[in-house]
């Protein structure tokens, strides 16, 4: 049987993660919703899962989306950084819609498949 993937989409959580900070560099009024690059089904024109998201303003998108000053391991670690950092304040805040299900931090690790 082939079944298809069923992608999380959020406005609601979308509109939450552009309210914080960037958290990376704590920049505000320029935050976006970075999408893991990836994992969560991210693909040719398909973002990952819409949980999969961090805060971050647009310089420091662009630096971990496409920069070519970090290596792909550092992006990476400044992304999942960002991004824990992301899913606690939106917790905490007691925003985080309840139609969405947390991440799973497991599934986000690297491997040499990515």
């Amino acid at each position: 049987m082939n079944s298809k993937r069923v992608y999380v989409r959020s406005a609601k959580i979308l509109s939450v993660v552009r309210d914080l900070p960037c958290q990376h560099c704590g920049r505000e009024g320029t935050t976006v919703a970075a999408h893991c690059n990836w994992r969560g089904g991210k693909g040719r024109g398909i973002k990952a899962d819409d949980n999969l998201i961090a805060a971050l303003c647009h310089r420091c998108h662009h630096e971990i989306d496409a920069g070519r000053v970090l290596s792909k391991s550092e992006r990476v670690s400044r992304w999942l950084a960002a991004h824990q950092k992301t899913i606690i304040a939106v917790v905490r805040s007691g925003r985080w819609p309840l139609d969405i299900p947390l991440p799973n931090p497991a599934y986000l690790e690297d491997d040499d498949d990515a």
